[in-house]
């Protein structure tokens, strides 16, 4: 809420109130049916209870914001974005759908439209609902493992099979220090014995208290070969108001020291060498690159200065417009693994076939990419931000295989 201004959240509460009015209005031909006067008062009650409580909420967050506790800021932030969207977003489909079969009660007797029309319009605002309530509650922990096989003809045969897990956007901040729900997770990475494991940005929403406790959790990882990290757009401190740039820098440097505590190797535009039976492959990180809005800490040329003529090279960059814009047509970088997107935490996937809103936004949103023998790879996160749920697009673990073709 704190990026939008007072005149945009005013907009939302507009809606909200055009929403509900018409909600409310289509609600009156199902209460009808009750007998009860009382029942009918108390429901229309809490209806409208809650809706001015939701508008005056939204409101007074807003004006208050900048003077809430930062810790505090965010789980209210967090708990009233749920509270809309799961009051918002089932109340328009309530209304398209209920509207539709009210004027097209022609096809209804009498008798049947007193009986099908509040069924179906019941059921289009619950159904909508409880989905969402999944989304927010189970979903959004229920981890899911995407495996991806490469192939390549870089890859030299003494890294044929190589197992890489890479992970993504896990926002620790808003786990709000529920360790255990990451323990599942890094008992499913673990479990498949990896090679490296690579994360991929956005270790915190802004600060760096967000870790605190979490290194017991995430020094459990273990990989044969080697942990590596990059930094996301979230891990830089940009987002938040800060007293001094002095406080931003401690801030900052808290982040990254603790990577270090976990025994994850940070790639700030660096590059590492790894050999095996004399071949050799590298692993490149480079520091948040986006297009604008989001500032570009990235330098690709400084980061693959040393490794040049290694034959294959895989590239942690957080955002995956960059392959596009830096890698794709103008480095020889086999493997490129990205994050970001959160595939929005919101979408469809079956079998090949998937979609989101993500898509309009970003050319590569989730899944493996392949131009030219260059692979781009985007995971669709571990955590979430902003939205507090995940429907249709579950926290990811990626495990990908390497092989010479």
């Amino acid at each position: 809420m704190k990026s939008y201004s007072l005149f945009t959240i005013l907009l939302l509460c507009l809606a909200i109130l055009i929403v509900d009015i018409l909600a409310f209005y289509w609600l009156q031909s199902i209460t009808q049916i009750i007998a009860s006067d009382g029942l009918k008062t108390a429901i229309n009650i809490v209806f409208w209870g809650f809706t001015i409580g939701l508008i005056a909420s939204i409101i007074t967050l807003k004006i208050t914001l900048e003077d809430i506790e930062p810790k505090r800021k965010h789980k209210l932030v967090s708990a009233l974005s749920g509270l809309t969207i799961s009051s918002f977003i089932p109340k328009i489909i309530f209304v398209v759908i209920f509207s539709l079969m009210y004027f097209s009660n022609q096809f209804f007797s009498e008798t049947e439209s007193l009986i099908v029309v509040p069924l179906f319009g019941l059921l289009s605002g619950f159904l909508p609902f409880f989905v969402i309530m999944y989304g927010f509650f189970k979903a959004v922990y229920k981890f899911k493992v995407h495996h991806v096989t490469v192939k390549h003809q870089k890859l030299p045969a003494s890294f044929n099979g190589l197992k890489i897990v890479q992970i993504s956007d896990i926002h620790l901040g808003s786990f709000n220090y529920k360790y255990h729900i990451l323990d599942r997770a890094i008992k499913v990475i673990n479990d498949a014995e990896p090679d490296f494991i690579f994360f991929t940005g956005d270790l915190v929403n802004n600060y760096a208290w967000e870790l605190i406790g979490w290194e017991k959790v995430l020094d459990k990882l273990v990989a044969k070969k080697g942990k590596y990290a990059i930094l996301g757009n979230h891990d830089y401190g940009d987002y938040s108001e800060w007293n001094s740039k002095e406080e931003k820098k401690e801030n900052f440097d808290k982040i990254k020291t603790f990577f270090k505590r976990i025994d994850f190797k940070l790639l700030l535009n660096q590059s590492e060498i790894i050999e095996k039976n004399n071949e050799k492959i590298a692993i490149i990180g480079v520091e948040n690159w986006g297009k604008p809005r989001f500032k570009q800490y990235g330098n690709l040329q400084k980061a693959v200065k040393n490794v040049t003529e290694i034959p294959f090279k895989i590239l942690l960059t957080h955002d995956p417009t960059h392959w596009s814009k830096e890698v794709l047509k103008k480095t020889d970088i086999a493997l490129t693994l990205s994050g970001h997107t959160h595939g929005m935490q919101l979408g469809f996937q079956y079998k090949k076939r998937q979609w989101s809103p993500s898509k309009y936004q970003y050319k590569h949103w989730a899944g493996l990419y392949n131009e030219n023998e260059k692979y781009l790879y985007v995971n669709r996160g571990l955590g979430w931000v902003g939205f507090p749920g995940r429907l249709g697009m579950r926290p990811e673990i990626t495990l990908l295989e390497l092989k010479k073709k």
